[in-house]
């Protein structure tokens, strides 16, 4: 008995609410007939046709947009696809929703359905699929880039690259075993394969030794506001965000929770967190509050120690010392100072005035400066998925089991490349990894 085809699904594709143009996406065996029911005659495919938009039993004109057609397999998801491309309002994107929900063989799609189904079709591979939750969620313009790169395969030929040279070392240890009773063939054989490993595995160590850089670039930039109360840390955050991001008072201990707020600083994304001011207390409230901002601090890529210029606290305290190496001194309220008693400051200190906004043009660049130098200006493709990165690093020990094991344990060498192969494989789906499947394509919203 054949199998059912899927059933045919529809939604929303572009952003919700009011727009000047709304796209409507059908996908499925049934997308032909949606255009015959709803806005017929069926256009020419990919020729964008202005149509009266009806419902489908009363024939009740719901809008006049444009419609497209895309008949299988030329199309995202490699089935029949047609979009009704609407005007925006919000009564007109429900009646047409609602009219397509009454036509038989039709459902509404789930969280990242199309893109699903174009990864089933092999219009796209998962690390594309990944690429393009990216690109969809991208902030700036660095991070576009990145994203668009990945969407558009780069990291895919590289680990389809990588999963070449594997097989062809994995068959020339397969050939040694199949004369493994002609001594000279088998040892030729594996010597060969070792070699195109040795290769490889450098590639690999390299790939992982980036420091993080793509996948900081992917999450942001964080920067950990520090230091003692009421050096100005609500004000500064406030100032760099130009809202009123966190509540700004003299009385000391005012944050007792940490605030984020999102920064483009030149394409770069920067996560900026206000955290607890440090100093003795006997407050349990307080005493968390402190608890989460050295925690904070510990996982920022930078850490800005700020403090008063009237009266400078330039020790870290000891809860801070881990993160000495990557802070920053900040020195707030220069307006404070009498005209000609700035102190000269070190290169690794910024003076600046909140109050004035002297200097924080210099602590924006002095940011950026290092957010460039930690992301870097790479052309290789960058790791951006914690998942990547875990089975790429179970590749590379893969690869190190077979270039430290015993030439003589055949068997157990191919093990190794087999096991390296397969973890490049689940990286872009090509072997069975049903398992990571809902949690990638449920990051999408419900159209795409």
């Amino acid at each position: 008995m054949a199998q059912s085809p899927d059933p045919t699904i529809f939604a929303l594709a572009s952003a919700p609410g009011r727009a000047g143009v709304a796209v409507v996406r059908v996908s499925g065996e049934g997308a032909g007939r949606v255009l015959d029911f709803m806005a017929g005659p069926r256009p020419e495919p990919r020729r964008a046709v202005g149509r009266f938009i009806r419902h489908p039993k009363t024939g009740e004109k719901l809008d006049r947009g444009v419609v497209l057609w895309f008949p299988s397999p030329k199309s995202f998801t490699g089935e029949d696809v047609a979009e009704l491309h609407l005007h925006g309002g919000r009564a007109v994107i429900r009646a047409v929703l609602d009219a397509l929900s009454l036509v038989p063989g039709l459902r509404l799609a789930e969280p990242g359905e199309f893109a699903r189904r174009a990864f089933e079709a092999g219009k796209l591979d998962l690390a594309e699929v990944e690429g393009l939750a990216d690109l969809i969620e991208a902030e700036t313009e660095s991070q576009r880039r990145q994203a668009l790169a990945q969407a558009s395969g780069a990291l895919s030929d590289l680990y389809d690259g990588w999963r070449a040279s594997l097989i062809e070392a994995l068959g020339l240890i397969e050939a040694g075993l199949d004369f493994a009773d002609e001594g000279d063939i088998g040892a030729k054989t594996f010597t060969e394969a070792t070699a195109i490993i040795s290769v490889l595995a450098r590639a690999v160590r390299h790939h992982l030794a980036d420091d993080h850089r793509g996948e900081i670039l992917r999450d942001g930039f964080r920067v950990a506001l520090t230091g003692p109360t009421n050096a100005g840390k609500s004000s500064l955050l406030n100032a760099l965000a130009r809202r009123e991001a966190a509540i700004v008072s003299e009385e000391a201990g005012t944050t007792r929770d940490v605030i984020d707020v999102r920064l483009d600083l030149g394409g770069l994304p920067v996560i900026v967190s206000d955290t607890a001011g440090f100093r003795e207390t006997e407050g349990a409230v307080e005493r968390e509050g402190m608890r989460r901002s050295q925690a904070v601090a510990e996982a920022a890529d930078l850490v800005l120690w700020l403090t008063d210029a009237s009266a400078p606290r330039t020790m870290l305290p000891a809860e801070l010392a881990a993160v000495a190496d990557r802070t920053l001194l900040v020195l707030n309220k220069l307006d404070l100072l009498s005209r000609g008693s700035a102190p000269t400051l070190p290169d690794v200190m910024v003076p600046l005035s909140v109050l004035t906004g002297a200097g924080l043009d210099d602590l924006f660049a002095r940011i950026g400066v290092i957010a460039r130098e930690r992301i870097g200006h790479h052309e290789e493709p960058a790791l951006t998925q914690v998942r990547h990165r875990q089975l790429v690093e179970r590749c590379r020990d893969s690869l190190e089991a077979f270039l430290l094991g015993a030439a003589q344990d055949v068997e157990l060498r191919a093990e190794d490349l087999r096991r390296a192969a397969d973890a490049l494989g689940r990286i872009t789906g090509r072997v069975d990894v049903e398992d990571v499947l809902d949690h990638i394509f449920g990051r999408f919203c419900i159209g795409k």
